[in-house]
């Protein structure tokens, strides 16, 4: 098992952000042995969001060789050329270190804020991602389809000849993993929309669809992001972050109880054990508060009890 830390883009308790919130929490990620940061997108949430390619961007020197993965950001809200052409940039000032996770987000309101119909987001997002690989790819022939149409490779290009990875998320539907076998490297889960029993279900469906096309799970990496995380061996203390948690997503707290890592360290690491064996690779954190502290309590007390391999 691997793991990626979510910069810590939501302002949970309107403390707001100061200069070096996201360095500093990115530099104690480095030190303390995670693989990766991730940054997810909304143009509009409950809460201020930073945007997460600027976030990204702000940690490039602070992150050292973490790999630097959008978990996820939506080509149809920003626009698949728009988007390219920032991850180009962000890969080539972190010297290749970009993994463009893709989704089509489930959110009206940033298709409204985009001008966008949110009943035509799948087909958008299938013509966004091979526009967004057109322009990615030095060798890749200019894309026209029925939304978008691309001038072909962007200047500067990204350090990979054929562009970052590209994950696709999807919450674990058949039409949905589909789409991720048949348009990404790799595929990317969310946590609180998902079980070990899922994932396992989910992952003989992707080697099916792989199989297709010639390809197997061993080259496909399985990702599991928005784990919610706050270590804490007090009740109270998880129960009022789950309560905050599920009122700011409309989900029962309880259900988000056995989702999610809040709680005592064993409770985090069994969930973690069975996404292991489940068949997931990598999972990115996302503490609920004390973002940095819990980064620590993460890697000393949880991790320890999951195996590594």
């Amino acid at each position: 098992m691997r793991y990626g830390a979510h910069l810590p883009l939501i302002d949970f308790d309107g403390a707001g952000w100061h200069p070096q919130t996201l360095p500093s929490y990115a530099a104690t990620a480095h030190r303390l042995g995670f693989d990766a940061l991730g940054a997810n997108d909304h143009l509009v949430f409950q809460r201020p969001w930073l945007d997460c390619v600027v976030a990204l961007s702000s940690v490039v020197a602070a992150s050292g060789d973490l790999r630097l993965c959008t978990t996820v950001a939506l080509p149809v809200v920003r626009g698949p050329v728009a988007l390219a052409k920032a991850a180009a940039a962000l890969d080539v000032v972190s010297g290749g270190r970009v993994v463009l996770g893709v989704g089509a987000g489930s959110s009206a309101r940033d298709y409204d804020c985009a001008g966008v119909p949110f009943d035509e987001r799948w087909p958008r997002f299938e013509e966004s991602v091979r526009a967004l690989r057109a322009c990615l790819s030095v060798d890749a022939e200019p894309f026209a389809g029925r939304f978008y149409r691309t001038p072909g490779s962007l200047l500067p290009p990204p350090v990979r000849r054929d562009g970052p990875p590209v994950w696709v998320a999807s919450w674990g539907s058949g039409a949905g993993l589909r789409r991720a076998a048949r348009l990404g490297d790799g595929w990317l889960a969310s946590a609180y929309n998902t079980s070990p029993e899922q994932v396992a279900d989910a992952r003989r469906t992707l080697a099916a669809e792989l199989a297709r096309a010639g390809l197997t799970l061993d080259a496909f990496p399985c990702v599991l992001a928005t784990m919610w995380t706050y270590v804490t061996d007090d009740p109270a203390a998880a129960r009022s972050r789950l309560d905050a948690l599920g009122a700011l997503l409309g989900r029962p707290a309880a259900r988000l109880a056995r989702q999610v890592l809040v709680g005592p360290p064993e409770h985090c690491a069994a969930l973690l054990r069975a996404y292991a064996a489940a068949g997931i690779a990598e999972v990115f954190i996302w503490p609920l508060g004390d973002a940095e502290s819990q980064l620590e309590r993460f890697t000393r007390d949880v991790v320890p009890l999951v195996p590594a391999g």
